[in-house]
């Protein structure tokens, strides 16, 4: 991912709840720099979700069903 791509998804990345401002400003500087392919879409359809189903996912209180986005709540978790 180029920087001006990384830019907007940093952008994207500021929401309404701190919990996830957290969570994903870590995300993106530990695993940023490496998204691509599947996984960068992943993660952008995970900042589709409202704040609190995004909360929802990234604290355990409900699972993806979705294998993919499993995998980018799992990196987040970890987070």
């Amino acid at each position: 991912m180029d920087d001006t791509e990384l830019k907007r998804i940093r952008w994207r990345c500021r929401r309404g709840r701190l919990e996830n401002d957290v969570v994903l400003e870590r995300f993106l500087e530990r695993h940023g720099a490496g998204l691509s392919g599947a996984r960068l879409q992943a993660f952008e359809r995970l900042l589709d979700h409202a704040d609190n189903d995004l909360w929802d996912l990234v604290s355990g209180r409900r699972e993806a069903r979705d294998p993919d986005l499993a995998d980018v709540v799992q990196l987040l978790r970890s987070c």
